[in-house]
């Protein structure tokens, strides 16, 4: 307490006028509506400024939880586009259908492999939330892959950068069909083989998945075509297509159930055994 009583008596002429220079500068702001102002809009900027630094902060510790509730409003968001009637009585190709929300399982990558010749993913969703063997993968881009083993809470994925991979594809305009698989080369690119020599296909044009999958819907993005080749042992094209997806940077994903895919297998075993 003495030293307290020391300090203010040592320093009591720069107490005196810090007191009234607050007094005086208190008066003004009062008595003046711009001086007000000023200090007003300064002391917001300021609060203003640490707000910002807090929600920032926010944000970014908050980014997972944001990412996944934009991952959920996405699968819906997709199980409408699926779903959604035609206006007009000839198909629109930008249509797909048959899948329902309920067919629809939002996961995430959590491995990717795309260095190798025989490329896996890893989903962090397995037969737990429904996740069987042969379901297709895709994102918001376009096709990614084919589940193959499942797990109670995992699964993996046979990546479209995989040689093993084989699955049928169409050029958009046209409606031919081939076979869409991988040369090991590019993360970037896939091929579509066995296309028939009288499509009429160019640079630019447009691949998605074809009907006569059992696995994927009709109609996913795959990419665009960059170059067209004749294969000279067969005299069908041998297309290089542009992915849409970067499958070297994979987020979440969305498997889809097929339910009749077992009714159209089974039904075609039967046509062959009879």
């Amino acid at each position: 307490m003495q030293q307290i009583f020391n300090f203010i008596f040592k320093n009591s002429n720069r107490l005196l006028f810090l007191l009234l220079l607050g007094i005086s500068l208190s008066l003004t702001i009062q008595s003046h509506s711009f001086h007000r102002s000023k200090i007003i809009s300064s002391a917001n900027f300021l609060s203003g400024g640490v707000y910002e630094k807090v929600n920032n902060l926010n944000e970014y510790l908050n980014l997972k939880t944001q990412n996944d509730a934009l991952a959920l409003e996405n699968a819906k968001l997709r199980s409408l586009l699926f779903n959604r009637k035609d206006t007009t009585a000839i198909k629109k190709l930008d249509s797909i259908k048959g899948v329902k929300p309920d067919d629809i399982v939002v996961s995430k990558v959590i491995h990717n492999s795309y260095n190798v010749h025989e490329n896996y993913l890893t989903l962090n969703s397995g037969e737990l939330q429904g996740v069987k063997p042969d379901m297709g993968v895709i994102n918001s881009l376009g096709i990614v892959g084919i589940i193959e083993n499942t797990s109670p809470n995992y699964s993996t994925v046979i990546s479209i950068l995989n040689k093993k991979s084989q699955i049928n594809a169409k050029i958009k305009k046209s409606n031919h069909f081939g076979s869409l698989v991988w040369d090991g080369k590019s993360t970037g690119f896939v091929q579509l083989v066995d296309v028939p020599r009288l499509a009429a296909i160019r640079k630019g044009d447009t691949i998605v998945t074809g009907g006569q999958s059992v696995i994927f819907p009709e109609n996913i993005g795959i990419g665009t075509i960059e170059n067209i080749y004749t294969e000279e042992e067969t005299n069908y094209y041998k297309i290089n297509v542009r992915l849409f997806n970067d499958m070297t940077n994979l987020g979440h994903v969305y498997i889809i159930k097929r339910k009749d895919r077992e009714e159209i297998i089974n039904l075609e075993k039967r046509e062959k055994d009879e």
